[in-house]
Order: C-alpha cells, then structure tokens, then sequence
C-alpha cells in the first residue's frame, strides 16, 4: 500500500469504521481513540497490506482493540436482583429509533457487533466472519439469536407504539 493508497482508505472508511465503534462503545472519544490506532497499525504495516483488503483490515482491527477496549474497562456491572422497594417507571418510546437504540443496547457486546457489521456496513457473512474471528456457520447463528432478541425486544407490548 502506497501512501496515497492510505491516505485514500483515511478518506473513504474513517467515517464508516468510526460509526461502526462508537455505535458499540456509546462513548465518542474512545471510539476516537481505538479508530486512530487502527489507522496507525494500518500505517504501521501497509507495506504487508494489500489496497483491496485495507477495508477489512481496518475493521478487523478497531473491531479487536474495541474488544480489548471493553474487556479493560467493563464500566457497566449489571443487578441481576432488584429490591422489593425498587420503582420501576415505564417511559414510553416515542419514536422508533429510539426504541432500536435500547434494543441494540441490551444485546451483548458480540451481537451487536454483528448487527452493526451485518445490517448497518453491508458486510457479508464471511467478511464478519474474518473481522470478528468466528466462523461463518457462528457468526450466522449468533446473528440470528442477536435478531430474535431484537424482535422480541420490539414487539413486547410496553414498545410496541
């Protein structure tokens, strides 16, 4: 890959890579900071690099240092109990987006990265599959649970408008 060559790729997937991780991280300045170090080891080595694969190689990489990412910080512990006393307020979801927005956010982190892959970027099954480190049949079937969960989620009756 040719300077120009990666200064091309900055040009066209910066944007794409970056929706791509803060869709999933839901903190803009480290999805900032993983997107700037996977255009840095792309940097680092796009001499190994073919121009065709940098898409791919890109989002295999920011894919795998938002992992590491995730993995480091866990800033979210989940109370699988609740106190009796606890109120629960039902707030109504006024617009669909939204309502998707909460559903995507209950999904774990590896279904929505392949919701994200698959239905917002366009990949295919094999290309999510090389990004992620899963194999095709895995990444099909995890996609379809993280979908069903999204249904579910959706159509239950305190979300349906």
């Amino acid at each position: 890959m040719t300077e120009r060559e990666y200064n091309e790729c900055v040009n066209q997937y910066a944007d794409n890579v970056f929706r791509f991780i803060v869709k999933n991280l839901r903190h803009e300045e480290d999805a900032k900071d993983i997107v700037q170090s996977a255009f840095e080891k792309l940097w680092l080595h796009r001499d190994a690099v073919e121009n065709g694969k940098s898409k791919s190689y890109l989002f295999t990489v920011a894919y795998n240092q938002m992992i590491d990412h995730l993995r480091k910080s866990k800033r979210v512990t989940l109370q699988d109990e609740f106190s009796a006393t606890a109120k629960v307020y039902q707030q109504p979801v006024n617009n669909m987006k939204k309502a998707l927005q909460e559903a995507l956010n209950r999904l774990n982190e590896v279904q929505r990265s392949l919701v994200m892959l698959k239905d917002y970027e366009g990949y295919s099954y094999e290309e999510i599959g090389r990004i992620t480190g899963l194999n095709e049949a895995q990444v099909k079937v995890y996609l379809h649970r993280a979908r069903l969960a999204l249904r579910n989620y959706l159509v239950s009756p305190e979300n349906v408008m």
